[in-house]
């Protein structure tokens, strides 16, 4: 007992007087002190006592796919630093390929009695994903803002990239460029961005125009989808990731093409160190520090107002041009 009082005194920076005084829930005690105590015991994996159980610790939870495609730690980044901001603890939980799925993290949050929980990149938006672990949030009564699209029956509020203006704006600078056969990578068949973006190619180019490889969200998949895409004829190729435009890329290569000579290729994010690519790669930047404002102002609206949300803000995209898009190569 003696090392926690310790512990979560030094966390909370106060003195483990006032940290017994808040666990008994004495008096003499201000709200933000109160507050800080409680939110250094939650973050510290102790129990709260008994009688304070019930009161939602103001720490939320951010749950993030992987860290690994460099879009989602810039999203972390803007999202942990608005909801400090705000004077809540945000608690990141990051997957990893074999290692905690989202479902375990959902149960460690709600023990953690959060005040609310943001995804990106999770399993709402698979259609054929098990979404069983939502639903425990909504029978809490739990805030929950989605960042880019889901499953519609979910009724949480989402913030997305508008994937169709996304599409229409790589396509329509490809084809300026003389491209008219243009071939997508997108994500499983499943997944609700890659469906939108896939709408909305069939809206521009039409079903006899529009030639689709699917891949997993690796640059290895990406290879693999874009070598049958260039081996079709296409000059052009459109995906639905930073990560998978440098698989494209490096399928281009393998298979003796340059990139942008014989091969444009465009991506999707604008994650850091686009830039620095060879070559730089022309892609469709998501507004990640509105979206995840925006994120944590739903969020927040929700937990002090208690309103229930269940719209979708959608955010427009900008078309980045850099150095691996060309003009089409001459017959």
């Amino acid at each position: 007992m003696t090392k926690r009082l310790a512990e979560v005194a030094k966390k909370a920076g106060v003195s483990e007087a006032t940290v017994s005084r808040v666990l008994n829930g004495r008096s003499g005690v201000s709200e933000a002190t109160r507050t800080s105590v409680l939110t250094a015991l939650d973050v510290l994996g102790y129990e709260r006592p008994t009688k304070l159980r019930g009161e939602r610790a103001r720490l939320v939870g951010l749950v993030l796919p992987e860290l690994q495609n460099p879009i989602f730690p810039a999203l972390a980044e803007v999202v942990t630093g608005s909801l400090a901001q705000r004077g809540f603890t945000p608690a990141l939980c990051a997957r990893t390929i074999g290692g905690v799925p989202e479902s375990d993290y959902v149960e460690m949050l709600l023990d953690h009695q959060v005040s609310g929980v943001i995804f990106a990149g999770g399993s709402y938006a698979l259609t054929d994903a098990s979404h069983e672990h939502y639903r425990r949030l909504t029978d809490r009564g739990l805030p929950v803002v989605l960042v880019n699209a889901g499953v519609d029956e979910l009724g949480f509020p989402r913030v997305s990239t508008d994937d169709a203006v996304a599409v229409e704006q790589a396509y329509g600078h490809l084809r300026s460029l003389g491209h008219e056969r243009i071939g997508m990578v997108l994500g499983p068949e499943g997944h609700v961005p890659s469906r939108r973006k896939l709408a909305a190619m069939l809206a521009v180019a039409g079903a006899d125009q529009t030639i689709v490889e699917r891949s997993s969200f690796s640059m290895e998949g990406a290879r693999v989808a874009a070598t049958k895409l260039v081996e079709r004829g296409v000059t052009g190729i459109i995906c639905a990731s930073d990560v998978l435009a440098l698989g494209a890329i490096r399928a281009a290569r393998r298979l003796g093409r340059a990139v942008p000579a014989d091969i444009s290729v465009v991506g999707f994010d604008d994650s850091a160190f686009m830039t620095c690519t060879d070559p730089p790669l022309t892609t469709v930047r998501q507004p990640i520090e509105t979206m995840g404002q925006a994120a944590v102002d739903i969020l927040v609206s929700q937990i002090e107002e208690a309103r229930v949300l269940s719209d979708e803000l959608l955010f427009e995209p900008e078309l980045v041009v850099r150095g691996s898009t060309a003009p089409a190569p001459a017959h």
